[in-house]
């Protein structure tokens, strides 16, 4: 969950990250994914949002992952683009030229500048900049990597027809997907896996459907990913189909993914019930539960959690008096 809280335009995490993210390991998670972080500066949501596009940024994740590691805690990061919804950039760029529309109070100016279409020379530098952001995020320690390809942000612009018009060998819908992940790949340690998030479906009239996903995934799961995180949503404003915002809406789609792809899959969405998350598990519709919202609204979300299924959690001895 983006945290908008760097201080200055440098991308580096500052005390804000360093206490969230250790007070979660603290709190029990087994693995934390970094919020969305810019492989460049107009890459970025907002200004106020992480970056890796510098080594200059090293050292204050490195900082986090050596806490985070001593509570017993695995910690990746999401490496991303935002493309046409980046809101600070004075040009956003896209995989073509089409705007996106959005929810006004989702923006912090109401409204998104229409993009500018990378020229096939910027898509190449582009996955460039992925691969050296990965490079970076290993250099500073990081369990994992994973690609954000989902919620309307730029690998997933490149891969749907309703945001990818291109005439270049780009306006394959997997390709820029591909070439990014086998980049990415390229400069990862043979026994570090790669996560990717996707959109299963879109919800915008004559947006593409899990089976249109789960073709991409195929080729994606072929380039090097090893686990797909499975969401659903965010380009654009829904039309006649609707996300239904209840407990575990998305699970279905984790469950096809994993059924097709014969790979692990994270399911996600309004889990935050320990019992609809333990169900999930239990069930075989998923192998990794991840809560977002839940975690913000509890750091030991994971302790109480555990307390609530098995009735017994061993806490850091420092709070034993309270969480038992």
């Amino acid at each position: 969950m983006c945290q908008y809280s760097v201080e200055k335009e440098d991308g580096i995490p500052n005390d804000w990250h360093f206490v969230h993210y250790v007070s979660r390991a603290v709190g029990g998670t087994g693995l934390m994914i970094m919020e969305m972080t810019g492989v460049e500066p107009d890459g970025r949501i907002t200004d106020h949002d992480l970056g890796l596009w510098s080594d200059d940024q090293i050292p204050a994740y490195q900082r986090i992952i050596q806490e985070v590691h001593k509570h017993g805690t695995k910690i990746g990061i999401q490496i991303a683009h935002a493309g046409r919804k980046a809101e600070d950039a004075p040009q956003p760029v896209g995989a073509s030229n089409i705007p996106v529309d959005v929810i006004p109070e989702e923006t912090k100016n109401g409204t998104l500048t229409p993009p500018r279409a990378l020229e096939t020379s910027e898509v190449e530098r582009m996955i460039t900049r992925f691969k050296e952001a990965a490079e970076r995020a290993v250099r500073a320690g990081f369990d994992t990597i994973e690609l954000h390809g989902a919620h309307g942000y730029l690998i997933h612009q490149f891969m749907s027809p309703s945001s990818n018009n291109r005439t270049d060998n780009f306006g394959s819908l997997s390709k820029f997907g591909v070439d990014v992940i086998r980049a990415v790949k390229s400069v990862m340690p043979h026994d570090m896996p790669l996560i990717m998030r996707v959109s299963a479906i879109e919800y915008i009239d004559g947006g593409y459907d899990v089976d249109h996903s789960i073709q991409l995934a195929k080729e994606f799961q072929e380039a090097g990913v090893d686990l797909f995180h499975v969401s659903s949503g965010g380009e654009g404003l829904p039309g006649k189909t609707k996300p239904l915002n209840t407990p575990a809406y998305q699970v279905p789609y984790a469950r096809k993914f994993k059924e097709n792809l014969k790979i692990p899959v994270i399911a996600v969405g309004r889990l935050e019930n320990p019992h609809v998350a333990e169900s999930v598990l239990s069930n075989g519709d998923a192998d990794l539960i991840a809560v977002a919202r839940g975690m913000l609204n509890d750091p030991y979300w994971a302790m109480h959690a555990i307390r609530e299924i098995h009735k017994h959690v061993i806490p850091p001895k420092q709070y034993g008096r309270a969480i038992r």
